[in-house]
């Protein structure tokens, strides 16, 4: 018998269940849908991504709806676009039997007036982003006056993204009587705030502990200096052959430029941010649901929503600025009881927010060496092997087997053996032999001899250069920035005086910053910097833009470029070309069809992308030398 019938839901919602294979409710879905059909009542809800939340309070709610009643009943608050239009079509999936039962998206980038159309129409469920929805109250476009259920889908993230006034606005707009049903994966104060200020005594749901990460999601982080950064992602995705993961950035330029680096060097990637129009974003998801895409580089706000099956990692290739959002990255994969994992690739000034985020999370990370060119080499040569004891073998085959048995018949089944994988193998082993192996620093340990390292792995430096110059701590922040090239958090502790500055950077930084800057007039004046014998970092003067110690190694992928293989494959590693310099990409990880989904680079995070996006290529036969 299906566990939901234990819940009590009707038979048209246990129709609709069988017609989606579900059969075992979760542990969210246990404790709320009960609760939730008995008592009219506040709730709050604190699960993980992923633990099925969005069928907790789909089934229930919709019971709840008289279909015959046109006016709007229910809304459900959601942080982006891309969730919001993935729970309108799950709660429609879960109605399909509900005649008269109308769910209408509401969202920014599509047209406001279509949208009040269709509410206009008669929707008794509206599912909406806040700044949306507060712009349709305040153009009256919608009447949320009379709704019985208000619902806040990942509010904890909704407020991270800085929706707390619109959120309180349209909780103002509608009835006291309603009942809120509060979701989330942690419980900050500000929705702690929101739970007093406009719930009536709420039953708390909580599954596992609060905070608390997925239990089928493991956790590694890999320490390296912050130039190797880049190096080690890649040597990440080639240790695991079947990846299929979300990487993410902090900002839109650095999650740019990695996806743009991951295309050149051969993967099949590409670049989820705010900066792309709705019609490339879909594309974007639409290629990597079909796996056509297989490392999706996003950044926090762009990945909320994204609900895809299977995906094997979530590769932090900075770590977020707040701890809590870590558990959202990590949400992304482990989902519907299956295994994942989460890495962390870490530098020496972040590495004490592993320590952080373990006690946010509550379990422990495993700290792994980065890969070795050999073992990379073997978990390849395996994966191929599997592939070719499983492939499926075309009769079309047999039509070339003739010649193909003439060619090799003096070949002894050993000797086919080696031949047949050294035809790969050979140009894979050759690139990583020229490699250098990463090796992962210790932490707190100074790397650079005779430099004034800080505890933190940050230089402070001098600058002749200050207020009279026409700077404040922002504006030369800004020209430092640009003019050496560095990432939004590269360079922090910013401190303007009347004739000079001080500024810190991560060291792997500093003989380049020397060089440049010492080789550089400013209005005229030649311009000075030097290490500052006070030490990197520790200087008691004050930092104005409050940014610690973080650095987002952008230098990872600014150096010399290691390009990939770019011929089509079938399996193996990728390409035929024979170039030792060349870098052959592992596995099959990234199918038959190779997609390069690319957009214009932004040189700021504020400016806007060329949106400009290379198409989807079909198949196409593999080269031969």
């Amino acid at each position: 018998m299906n566990k939901f019938q234990e819940l009590g839901l009707n038979e048209l919602l246990l129709k609709a269940i069988q017609d989606l294979g579900f059969e075992t409710p979760s542990e969210v879905q246990e404790k709320a849908i009960p609760l939730l059909l008995q008592q009219d009542t506040d709730i709050v809800a604190l699960a993980q991504t992923g633990t099925g939340k969005t069928a907790a309070f789909g089934f229930p709610l919709i019971q709840k709806i008289d279909p015959e009643n046109r006016s709007t009943q229910a809304l459900i608050l959601s942080p982006t676009r891309e969730l919001c239009l993935q729970i309108t079509n799950e709660i429609k999936q879960y109605s399909k039997y509900v005649k008269g039962l109308h769910t209408v998206a509401v969202y920014g980038g599509s047209s406001i007036t279509e949208q009040a159309r269709e509410v206009k129409k008669g929707a008794q469920v509206i599912v909406a982003t806040p700044g949306r929805m507060q712009d349709m109250i305040n153009r009256n476009l919608v009447n949320i006056k009379n709704i019985q259920i208000c619902i806040l889908d990942e509010a904890d993230e909704m407020l991270n993204m800085g929706f707390y006034e619109d959120i309180t606005a349209i909780l103002s707009d509608t009835p006291e009587e309603k009942n809120t049903w509060l979701f989330s994966a942690t419980m900050p104060q500000e929705v702690a705030r929101i739970a007093k200020e406009f719930m009536k005594r709420p039953h708390e749901i909580t599954v596992g502990q609060k905070n608390q990460g997925s239990t089928t999601v493991s956790h590694e982080y890999y320490l390296v200096g912050a130039r190797d950064r880049y190096p080690a992602l890649k040597r990440l995705a080639d240790i695991n052959p079947n990846i299929f993961s979300v990487i993410f950035c902090r900002t839109k330029r650095d999650t740019q430029a990695v996806a743009e680096k991951l295309i050149e060097d051969g993967y099949n990637a590409a670049a989820l941010h705010g900066d792309l129009s709705q019609a490339q974003r879909d594309g974007v998801m639409k290629a990597f649901r079909g796996r056509q895409i297989q490392m999706l580089v996003a950044t926090d706000v762009a990945a909320r929503g994204i609900d895809v099956d299977d995906i094997t990692h979530v590769i932090n290739y900075q770590l977020p600025d707040e701890v809590e959002t870590y558990n959202h990255r990590s949400g992304r994969t482990g989902r519907a009881g299956k295994l994942g994992t989460s890495i962390v690739i870490v530098t020496k000034s972040e590495y004490k927010k592993i320590s952080q985020i373990e006690r946010i999370i509550k379990t422990k990370f495993v700290h792994k060496p980065i890969p070795t060119g050999m073992e990379i080499c073997q978990a390849q040569l395996i994966h191929l092997a599997n592939k070719v004891k499983s492939v499926e073998v075309d009769a079309e085959i047999e039509t070339y087997l003739p010649q193909i048995e003439e060619l090799l018949g003096d070949l002894t089944k050993e000797e086919l053996i080696k031949k047949m994988f050294s035809v790969e193998f050979n140009r894979f082993i050759e690139y990583y032999k020229k490699q250098n192996t990463i090796d992962s620093p210790r932490p707190r340990e100074n790397s650079e001899g005779g430099t004034a390292v800080s505890s933190d792995g940050s230089v402070r430096y001098f600058l002749n250069l200050g207020a009279r110059d026409n700077f404040d701590w922002m504006s030369l922040k800004d020209f430092l920035r640009d003019t050496l090239d560095l990432g939004r958090d590269d360079l922090f502790k910013v401190d303007v005086k009347e004739g000079f500055s001080f500024f810190n950077t991560d060291a792997t930084h500093s003989e380049r910053i020397i060089e440049i800057l010492n080789n550089m007039h400013h209005e005229g004046r030649q311009v000075n910097v030097e290490i500052s014998t006070s030490g990197g970092g520790s200087s008691s003067r004050r930092d104005h833009n409050g940014r610690g110690g973080r650095s987002s190694g952008g230098g990872g992928f600014r150096g010399e470029r290691s390009s990939g293989f770019r011929g089509e494959r079938s399996g193996g590693f990728r390409g035929e070309r024979s170039s030792s310099d060349r870098r052959p990409a592992g596995g099959d990880r990234f199918g038959d069809r190779k997609t390069e989904s690319k957009f214009g680079r932004n040189r700021e995070d504020d400016r806007p992308a060329h949106n400009e996006r290379r198409s989807v290529r079909g198949d196409r036969p593999r080269r031969s030398n």
